[in-house]
C-alpha cells in the first residue's frame, strides 16, 4: 500500500476584488507521505497560508473560493465531501496550529475546556479520561502543574505557553495529518527551539506528518524531510533538504539561502537581499512566470510561457527556463 495520506493535485484557490481575481494558489500539487515533514517555504502574499486554509476548506466565500483540484486525504477527494462530513475530519484527522495562538483561542473559555472540547468530539472517552489526556499532553509539553493549569485562561499562559496549549489542542486526538501555520512566529528564539523540539517528539510519537509553513530556513535544515518552494502560489522547486540547501536551481531559492546571514564569513561580505518586490497576485499572467519581474536571468519566452517543473535530479524538481545559468551565477557568490 502507498503510504502517501495527502496528495493535492492542480490546487487553484482566488480571492475576488472589485471583479478582479486574485489567484492565491494556481495550480499547487504535491504530496505527503505517513509521518513525514514537508516545509513549504515562500513570502508573505505568496499562497502558502491559503493553500493550508484550502486543504481545511476554511476558505472564506465570498470573497475566496477554490477554484479547482484534488485534495486526496487517505484516498478520499476532501472537496466532494460535505460540511458534517469535513467537521468531523478537522481537529480528528486533520489539525492545525495556526499562527497567532492569542487570536487562536477562546479568551473566555479555560484552556482546559477548549482542549477537552475537542476530544470528547472527536473519541468515545468519558469527561474525566479527556481531562487525563489533556493534562498528559500538557506535562509532555513542559507546562507546570499541568492540572491547575488547564483550569486557567489564554490570558493568564505567556505567549509561548499558548503555543503549546495549541499543540495539546492539535495533538489530542492524535491526528494522523498536522499543518502548523508560522507555528514560531511571536516567540523569541529560545522559546522558539523549546516549543518546535517539543513539537517535533509528539509527531514521532504518534507518527504524525507534517507541513510546517514557514520563511525561517533553519527551521526547515533541522526538522524537514522534503522542501517546497512557492512564490506566487505556485511551487517553483522542490526536493529533500539536501537537495534545496546543497543544489538549489530556481533563482528564488538561490536568492533565499544567499540571504541567510553568515557568522563564518567576514563583515564585507554584508547581508545579501532579493532585489524587487513580491508580486502583484492580480496582474500576473497565468501563462507567464511569476518571478519574472526579479530575475536577472529573464527573457521573453518568461513572460510568454509558464516553465513547468522539470526533475532535475531523484525527487528534485525545478521551473525555471534559466536554471542552468542561474546555478553558474550562484558559483560567483561565495556560499
Amino acid at each position: 500500500m502507498s503510504d502517501v495520506i495527502l496528495d493535492i493535485r492542480h490546487l487553484r484557490t482566488s480571492f475576488f476584488q472589485n471583479g478582479t481575481e486574485v489567484r492565491a494558489v494556481d495550480d499547487m500539487s504535491y504530496q505527503v507521505r505517513q509521518g513525514e515533514c514537508v516545509a513549504i517555504i515562500g513570502e508573505s502574499g505568496s499562497g502558502k497560508s491559503v493553500s493550508a486554509m484550502s486543504i481545511f476548506r476554511l476558505i472564506p466565500y465570498p470573497p475566496g473560493i477554490i477554484r479547482g483540484g484534488e485534495i486526496l486525504f487517505k484516498g478520499h477527494d476532501l472537496m466532494k465531501l460535505s460540511y458534517e462530513e469535513m467537521e468531523k475530519i478537522r481537529g480528528s484527522e486533520i489539525s492545525m496550529i495556526f499562527q497567532e495562538p492569542s487570536t487562536a483561542l477562546n479568551p473566555v473559555i479555560p484552556i482546559g475546556k477548549q482542549i477537552v472540547e475537542n476530544i470528547l468530539l472527536h473519541s468515545s472517552m468519558s469527561k474525566q479520561e479527556a481531562w487525563q489526556r489533556a493534562e498528559l499532553l500538557l506535562a509532555k509539553l513542559d507546562i507546570p502543574n499541568p492540572a491547575a493549569r488547564l483550569k486557567e485562561y489564554p490570558h493568564q499562559f505567556s505567549g509561548g505557553m499558548q503555543q503549546r496549549a495549541m499543540i495539546a489542542m492539535a495533538m489530542s486526538c492524535q491526528p494522523s495529518l498536522l499543518i502548523a501555520d508560522e507555528p514560531t512566529t511571536a516567540l523569541d528564539v529560545t522559546v522558539q527551539a523549546q516549543v518546535l523540539e517539543q513539537l517535533n517528539e509528539l509527531r514521532q510519537e504518534y507518527g504524525t506528518a507534517l507541513i510546517i509553513i514557514t520563511h525561517n530556513l533553519g527551521i526547515v535544515a533541522r526538522y524537514a524531510d522534503s522542501v517546497k518552494i512557492v512564490y506566487g502560489g505556485k511551487i517553483v522547486e522542490e526536493g529533500s533538504v539536501r537537495d534545496i540547501f546543497n543544489h538549489p536551481h530556481h533563482p528564488y531559492t538561490i536568492g533565499l539561502i544567499n540571504a541567510v546571514p553568515r557568522l563564518d564569513l567576514p563583515r564585507s561580505h554584508g547581508l545579501r537581499t532579493i532585489e524587487g518586490e513580491p508580486p502583484d497576485m492580480s496582474k500576473i499572467a497565468p501563462d507567464s512566470c511569476a518571478f519574472k519581474q526579479r530575475c536577472r536571468y529573464a527573457t521573453e519566452e518568461c513572460g510568454s510561457r509558464r516553465p513547468p517543473l522539470t526533475e532535475v535530479g531523484e525527487g528534485h524538481s525545478c521551473a525555471c527556463f534559466h536554471m542552468n545559468q542561474a546555478q553558474e551565477g550562484a558559483k560567483e557568490v561565495v556560499m
